[in-house]
């Protein structure tokens, strides 16, 4: 009888012996693809720019910040599993992505005091060196016009610029009512289709159907007083990173660094530019003279995109607001409009 129960007490202590070491290696074998998943998002976005122009790589690189979650989950089964050199490499993955994304959380320069009281009054002054600024891509015009109009309205819009606009779209806008607020406007298009626009609360000045020259599309501008500060309004629309035009994507996005050379104007960017901070021709656009609005204000990431898929959330910050120096911001919202596939960025500009 002795000898029974020890048998059944080794053999229940061999089963729970064999359940462990099975979860444990489950843990070791989900710890390693963690950790897969996580190396690889953290080697293409640390790829230069000419390789990150490889098929796919843009891809991957536009939810950069994300790949902190496989980074965490595979720390946390290498932890319970005892692998450590896994959990290194997790370590080392989690502290480069906080490396990357902390900037976005902390505000480089503030907007005055005296733009937040601006920013307060019932309507816009378009004397004062403050503006509320707006990009939107209208999804080949599908975006509600009506919503637009009511957002300029609601956040008191001095700048709008929207892209992938079509004729049809630009006259339901007008019918609309964004004359009413935005009464200046440059449109264009380079395929006679598609096109991108800036509308102004105040006179726009030398407007052009395209500042840039870029081989994706026509990039309108025109000059704005700010007070008695001029700045160039340009409205971007740079290629899609999509198979066939991995190497387009990266020109298009070169022709705007070109701008960097142009230093008699003061210059804001504001639109698709398919890209986000963490891609390299997007942070050699910048420079050392531009700045990311959302990442200069320091509130945190802005996702616009893709904003018509319920079962999938916004996970890449491709729009923007681009500034020269000398130029503040703060206030930076997302905003959904029904319609398009992508959400409208707003911010507030201060300038100096």
């Amino acid at each position: 009888m002795a000898s029974a129960q020890a048998n059944g007490a080794r053999r229940s202590s061999t089963r729970r012996t064999n359940r462990t070491g099975a979860w444990r290696t489950l843990l070791r074998v989900l710890a390693g693809v963690f950790a897969l998943v996580a190396l690889v998002g953290v080697a293409a976005r640390a790829l230069p720019a000419g390789l990150q122009a490889l098929p796919y790589v843009p891809v991957v690189v536009s939810a950069t910040p994300w790949f902190v979650i496989p980074a965490v989950l595979s720390l946390a089964c290498a932890l319970a599993s005892r692998r450590w050199i896994v959990a290194l490499l997790a370590v080392a993955c989690i502290g480069l992505q906080v490396w990357w994304q902390y900037p976005f959380f902390v505000a480089r320069r503030q907007l005055p005091d005296a733009a937040l009281a601006a920013m307060a009054e019932p309507a816009a002054d378009i004397t004062d060196r403050y503006a509320r600024v707006m990009t939107l891509n209208v999804y080949r015009g599908d975006a509600d016009p009506a919503r637009i109009v009511e957002t300029v309205r609601g956040e008191r819009v001095e700048v709008l610029a929207l892209q992938e606009t079509t004729d049809a779209f630009v006259q339901a806008l007008n019918e609309a009512g964004i004359g009413d607020y935005l009464p200046y406007a440059q449109v264009s298009s380079s395929d006679g289709v598609f096109g991108n626009g800036i509308w102004s609360a105040s006179p726009l000045i030398d407007p052009s159907a395209d500042d840039v020259n870029a081989v994706s599309s026509f990039m309108p501008g025109g000059t704005v007083m700010l007070g008695d500060a001029a700045v160039r309004f340009v409205s971007v629309h740079t290629t899609a990173p999509v198979p066939g035009y991995w190497d387009m994507w990266k020109r298009s996005l070169d022709d705007l660094a070109l701008m960097r050379a142009d230093t008699d104007t003061r210059y804001v960017f504001m639109g698709d530019f398919n890209a986000t901070v963490d891609h390299a021709p997007f942070r050699d656009f910048l420079g050392d003279r531009f700045a990311d609005a959302v990442m200069q204000s320091g509130q945190g990431l802005a996702f616009t995109w893709p904003a018509d898929r319920p079962w999938v959330p916004r996970f890449a910050g491709i729009d923007h607001v681009v500034v020269d120096r000398g130029i503040a911001t703060g206030r930076c919202e997302v905003v959904d409009i029904d319609g398009s596939d992508h959400a409208a960025l707003l911010t507030t500009i201060a300038v100096s």
